[in-house]
């Protein structure tokens, strides 16, 4: 006998992750499966504490929208069948056109203006491939993947993606217009 698969929808999961089993976990909603992250090390934080307060002074001093950090849960697929999918974000910036007021406490309905992952260790290369897809197609329209083994950062928006090495300008284009940085300076020294 053949079972059909049972998708979790966006609503499910939330209702599970306040379970105290998910307490110390932390998960992600793909395409209706959960799937769990490991714990990021040290870093992976700093890395990500630096250039989120980078962005966030930028965006909170021209006014810009708001910035969220620490995998906040962005929904970014909803489907009928129940395949949704809902991602965390290391660092996310939204503006005030998708956001004129503060989030409510559970997840963004709106996708990021700007999304950056730092990569960890155990991320695998399928995984980031999808999540781009799917931050793309839910309408973000620049996302930077940070690898700090490489030193490098890839910059993907719907016109391609280009690699930015340690003495190239990060830019955040038309989605933080003038806001640059070498790309060199969002690691520790």
């Amino acid at each position: 006998m053949v079972v059909d698969k049972q998708f979790i929808s966006a609503e499910k999961f939330l209702e599970m992750v306040e379970q105290p089993q998910y307490v110390d976990r932390v998960v992600e909603l793909v395409e209706g499966e959960i799937v769990e992250m490991s714990l990021p090390g040290g870093e992976h934080g700093e890395i990500l504490t630096l250039l989120a307060v980078k962005i966030a002074n930028f965006v909170y001093g021209n006014g810009l929208g708001r910035v969220t950090s620490g995998d906040t849960g962005f929904m970014l697929e909803r489907n009928p069948d129940g395949k949704d999918t809902v991602r965390g974000i290391d660092i996310a910036f939204v503006s005030f056109a998708k956001a004129p007021s503060p989030f409510v406490s559970k997840l963004v309905d709106v996708s990021p203006d700007l999304a950056v992952e730092v990569i960890s260790p155990s991320n695998e290369a399928a995984d980031i491939r999808l999540k781009v897809l799917q931050l793309l197609n839910a309408g973000t329209k620049l996302v930077w993947v940070v690898y700090p083994d490489s030193r490098m950062v890839d910059v993907h928006s719907a016109s391609g993606a280009k690699t930015l090495h340690e003495n190239d300008t990060l830019s955040g284009g038309d989605v933080l217009p003038g806001f640059q940085m070498r790309v060199g300076d969002i690691f520790p020294s």
